[in-house]
């Protein structure tokens, strides 16, 4: 019902990533988001092999009592929901007592604190909404680099090895769903925030970035270009003028939404392409376009 896409922040961190020589903090930040959606992206494709009937919402961002919380993804099944909480995490890590070490014995932020969190408020948000599910919680585990040591029995982890095992427990206890359960998905839909308050973007400021176009591919700057297209000099992608400038353009206003889309911007923001009339064609042609001459300004996408 909710399919995953790249947050926000992702997007516009892989932007500036490729435009600014970030500095180290953020780079981490951003290969720590990059890393945790290819988790997400493979967790999806498992899902998807034996998911049936069953619901899956993705990215779903909730309020109850004053408290956000964040799941990666929710499984609706016939009788129970599953709260997933996805990890792309590689390497050797060891649990002792409540502490979680990697094998280089550096303590890193317990995964059970959050998953227990995010169970006890959707529980919250169920009862709310008078729907009386039974909720079950999962901490998964998606690398298959990945290996935890000591690890109590009693807790909801499922290692990499145990994923296709815990997908047949989950199918043999589904059965066909009803209209409750498509009524839940909808409300929990209509409850999602789409704004979330946990970016951490670093500060930047036009003349900082450097200007050009970025193979969609690779996120490297286009350097190569003929009469038809643009060619990347690192993976070879060849991409249509028309289809990179219109991107540019809308990379642009991801990364200064308050500023205006304007020729004059756009060619600016391009860089490559040095004919400005052929710019200006191209927004004519695909944006809708406020003010007239110089001042023009292009506002939505046709």
């Amino acid at each position: 019902m909710k399919p995953r896409c790249e947050s926000l922040e992702l997007r516009i961190l892989r932007y500036l990533n490729a435009r600014i020589d970030l500095p180290a903090k953020d780079k981490n930040h951003y290969a720590n988001l990059k890393k945790g959606y290819e988790g997400e992206q493979k967790f999806d494709e498992w899902m998807k092999e034996f998911a049936g009937e069953g619901l899956i919402l993705n990215d779903l961002l909730f309020e109850t009592h004053h408290s956000l919380f964040q799941i990666d993804s929710l499984y609706v099944s016939s009788n129970i929901i599953y709260l997933f909480e996805v990890k792309n995490y590689e390497g050797d890590f060891f649990i002792e007592e409540d502490k979680w070490y990697s094998s280089s014995k550096l303590e890193i932020k317990n995964p059970m604190h959050q998953l227990k969190r995010n169970e006890s408020l959707l529980r919250r948000l169920l009862q709310e909404l008078k729907f009386t599910f039974q909720v079950e919680a999962y901490l998964i585990f998606i690398n298959p680099e990945f290996q935890l040591y000591q690890t109590p029995l009693n807790l909801p982890i499922i290692l990499p090895a145990q994923l296709n095992r815990f997908a047949e427990k989950i199918t043999i206890t589904s059965n066909k769903l009803k209209g409750v359960h498509t009524a839940l998905g909808q409300k929990l839909l209509s409850l999602h925030l789409t704004e979330s308050p946990y970016s951490r973007l670093p500060n930047y400021c036009y003349d900082q970035l450097e200007k050009g176009i970025l193979c969609p591919v690779c996120y490297t700057f286009y350097r190569s270009l003929n009469k038809m297209a643009l060619i990347c000099d690192r993976c070879k992608g060849i991409e249509r003028h028309q289809s990179a400038v219109l991107r540019s353009a809308e990379e642009f206003r991801m990364l200064f939404p308050k500023s205006q889309i304007t020729t004059n911007q756009i060619h600016d923001w391009c860089s490559i392409i040095k004919n400005k009339k052929f710019i200006w064609k191209i927004l004519s042609k695909n944006f809708k376009k406020e003010g007239h001459g110089k001042s023009a300004n292009y506002i939505d996408i046709l």
